[in-house]
Order: structure tokens, then sequence, then C-alpha cells
């Protein structure tokens, strides 16, 4: 299970969740950060860094929120 970036951290981009991060899996996108998929270790520890809410295991992501599933996976081009 991989944890998904959505829309609260647009515009805001608060590193607390990078700073947590054990793998560095989490990377800038311009306007929001997006978690690599792969190199995800799925550890929470990002989840509650996160000051706007906006990471969510992938099977928790609310449905108005489901674009950001393929959003963080294009970003790393899968």
């Amino acid at each position: 299970m991989i944890h998904v970036i959505t829309s609260p951290c647009i515009g805001v981009k608060d590193s607390a969740c990078t700073e947590v991060c054990p793998v560095e899996c989490i990377y800038d996108a311009g306007n929001q950060f997006v978690i690599h998929p792969e190199e995800c270790i799925w550890c929470g520890a990002c989840v509650p860094a996160c000051p706007v809410n906006a990471i969510y295991p992938e099977e928790d992501v609310p449905a108005d929120q489901y674009s950001f599933i393929a959003r963080n996976r294009a970003h790393f081009s899968f």
C-alpha cells in the first residue's frame, strides 16, 4: 500500500513530511509534493507529519481525491 499526497498540499508544500520520511521518497512536483510509489516503504511516518492532512494510504484516498493517485504515479511515468 503506497501513500498518496492529495490537493491540500497544493500551494502549501510544508516540508514536514519530507523531514520524517526515512527513505526520502517524497519529491517536489512543482505545486505540491508527490510520493514515489516504488520507493515508499509504507511506514506511514509522513501521514501525521503533514500539517494539512493531505497524505493518505492509497486505499483510503477520499473519492473526490482519486485523481491524485494517478497524478502521483504520472510524475514518475507509471
